[in-house]
């Protein structure tokens, strides 16, 4: 104690003090010595927070729960379910991804994701009630219910009530025995008036109330759009107007009859159905041909429909198939379409080409944008064949989340679609922010990227067992603005991984990523965060690269990239793909690479989805060569998953339009 007397004195004679002051910075040294550890640690700690269940889709439920503390990122959720009162053991699903502090920067963006838990639980039966257990674990203590129990039904597919009334519409070229009642067009049946040409065309005598069906009989509806008193009563803009409110027990039905294929042409309009107005209506079986875009169903900070059904209908020879960019728009349901664009059938042309003047407009570049397009919660786009767009399939590019829950982006499912010959991209979650689900889709030909995101606002983004063939040099993955909580488990890649901006909080798991020779890496690892993950992925390098030492590249977290001839030498210096191989196309039963994708100046070769052979070979590589995932991978056939989308002897996928000839390509 003499000892520490003196070192004190000594110490308050080198720097001059007044013993006051010194007495009372020994004592604060004192108490931050013994009190810091315990300040970390409350910091360590979790806090529980609001915990949000978000629109439950036909198949898939999406979960949020927000947290404080927890500065060293070790909490974890643990994630079980079954179905409600069935008293069977609990399934294990996916743990919830820990998401918070992620920077997102894009196009004016200045984006921080709060500290919290999201992820799903997937691939349920619709219409049945589940409960869900979470469990919130942290070595350093949990301040709050740790344990969350919820009960939580999946959504049934809407359908049309029994005992609405029902009424008829037939072409004025009709010329047989009609049903009663019957009206003149789609404006008149849907107004209730059957007097309205000319300027009665706005008058609605019997408007469609919850649960009516209108059922519209086989024949041309078109509109002759410079004649005021025409016939379906759409003058001079061509557009047919909905605003009618039902319900989800008795929503308003607008379907074919089935005596004879219903043909609604716009007659070069801009748009056909504006359905921003509604809410809960089916529109089903009909065609559509000959418009810029059939179903404007929401515009931004203006108006936008709500479940909205539109499913086994045709789209011919359209600009745009479905968009709303409104983020009220929820639950919409978009199923079994044939959707047919204008873009060139023949040569997959990029955006270069055009930015380049080697194709003006006009002549099957950029005649057509997006398939579909949509924003806000709950969206379902299932089983759809789409053909000659810029882009199949989006998620609006939106912009900040709005601050309110159900006008956010979460809890979207875009699965088991069939995309073909996209100038830019196959799928875009861009404008995403939780719970944004891409699984067991198929896309051949898109002369940029496969699937985009740029950005998604936290995720989780779940790409899962995707099969994407002949990708432009954009690769695989577009990811731009630091995107966070990618997850992409089991997808087979013909294309390249290089995806060029850095991004954090990603999870690459069990994918097969298979180059083209084109003069570029087969691979990049831009993580910004040491919690990425990427494990158990097969890599077929690029012969042609124009630097085959650079095959794989690793931005460390010192921020300077470093590239790498072999996996291993990636896996030895950035402790990645410990468990990653190298592979070929022997991987696969009888499956050729793709001639290298579009360059700039010239149209790559287009391949067709009924040609190619994505099973794997029951003795290469990437058999067993998996990891377990709970809920993705449950099912696994032999000693372990196996590496891609398709599990080795698992029932085949049906891609596209059910109903269509699995044979014989959509558009033909």
């Amino acid at each position: 104690m003499q000892k520490c007397n003196i070192h004190k004195k000594g110490l308050r004679k080198v720097y001059q003090l007044p013993e006051s002051v010194f007495q009372i910075l020994i004592g604060s040294f004192f108490i931050l010595f013994f009190l810091l550890p315990n300040l970390t640690k409350a910091q360590n700690r979790v806090i529980v927070g609001k915990f949000i269940i978000e629109p439950p889709t036909l198949e898939n439920l999406g979960f949020e729960w927000y947290i404080e503390g927890d500065v060293n990122r070790n909490a974890t959720v643990k994630v079980e379910y079954r179905i409600a009162a069935s008293a069977k053991e609990w399934k294990k699903g996916m743990p919830l991804l820990r998401i918070g502090g992620e920077h997102i920067t894009r196009a004016g963006i200045d984006y921080t994701t709060p500290h919290m838990f999201a992820g799903s639980i997937l691939d349920l039966n619709s219409n049945t009630s589940y409960e869900a257990r979470f469990t919130l674990e942290d070595p350093d203590g949990v301040e709050g219910e740790a344990v969350k129990v919820v009960k939580v039904s999946t959504r049934a597919e809407p359908k049309a009530a029994s005992g609405g009334r029902v009424r008829h519409v037939y072409s004025q070229y009709y010329t047989g025995e009609k049903l009663e009642p019957n009206y003149p067009g789609l404006v008149s049946a849907y107004n209730g008036s059957k007097e309205t040409k000319g300027d009665w065309y706005v008058v609605s005598e019997d408007k469609v109330q919850p649960g009516d069906i209108i059922k519209i009989h086989g024949g041309l509806y078109q509109g002759v759009l410079l004649n005021y008193p025409d016939w379906n009563n759409i003058p001079f803009d061509g557009t047919y107007f909905f605003t009618a409110k039902g319900t989800a027990e008795r929503p308003i039905v607008i379907e074919a009859a089935g005596d004879g294929e219903v043909i609604f042409d716009g007659a070069g309009a801009a748009n056909l159905f504006n359905v921003m107005a509604t809410d809960h209506h089916i529109f089903q079986g009909l065609t559509f041909r000959n418009v810029g875009r059939v179903f404007d169903a929401g515009r931004k900070h203006l108006a936008g429909a709500s479940n909205l059904t539109i499913r086994n209908c045709r789209f011919e020879d359209v600009g745009e198939g479905i968009r709303t960019e409104y983020a009220g728009s929820k639950n919409f349901l978009i199923q079994d379409n044939v959707m047919i664009g204008r873009d060139d059938r023949y040569r997959m042309y990029g955006w270069a080409a055009h930015r380049e003047g080697l194709i003006p407009y006009g002549t099957h570049l950029m005649d057509s944008y997006y398939g579909i397009m949509i924003y806000g919660p709950g969206h379902v786009i299932a089983n759809n064949s789409i053909a000659f767009f810029h882009d199949a399939i989006g998620v609006s590019t939106y912009g900040t989340p709005e601050k309110e829950q159900d006008l956010k982006a979460v809890s979207i499912d875009i699965y088991n679609n069939d995309l073909h010959l996209m100038v830019d991209d196959f799928i875009e979650a861009d404008g995403g922010v939780h719970n944004i689900r891409v699984m067991r889709n198929r896309g051949i030909n898109a002369a940029e990227s496969g699937i985009s995101a740029q950005p998604v606002f936290g995720g989780p983004a779940y790409y899962i067992r995707n099969v994407l063939y002949n990708i432009g040099q954009g690769g695989a993955l577009k990811i731009h603005g630091g995107v966070p909580g990618l997850i992409a488990y089991h997808n087979t890649f013909i294309a390249e991984n290089n995806a060029g901006g850095g991004h954090p909080n990603s999870n690459y798991r069990n994918n097969l990523f298979l180059g083209s020779d084109g003069p570029t890496i087969v691979a990049a690892f831009p993580y910004t965060t040491p919690y990425s993950i990427a494990d158990y992925n097969g890599y077929r390098p690029n012969r042609g690269a124009e630097s085959p030492e650079n095959q794989y590249v690793w931005l460390s977290p010192k921020g300077d990239r470093q590239g790498f001839k072999t996996l291993n030498s990636l896996s030895q210096a950035s402790g990645l793909e410990t468990h990653g191989i190298t592979i070929d196309y022997d991987v696969f039963e009888n499956l050729q690479k793709p001639i290298q994708a579009a360059k700039s100046d010239k149209p790559s070769p287009v391949y067709y989805g009924v040609d190619l052979n994505f099973k794997l070979n029951p003795n290469g590589k990437a058999v067993d060569a998996g990891v377990i995932i709970p809920n993705i991978n449950d099912n696994f056939r032999l000693k372990a998953p196996d590496l891609g989308a398709l599990e080795l002897g698992s029932p085949a996928v049906i891609y596209g339009a059910r109903g269509l000839k699995q044979d014989q390509e959509f558009w033909r």
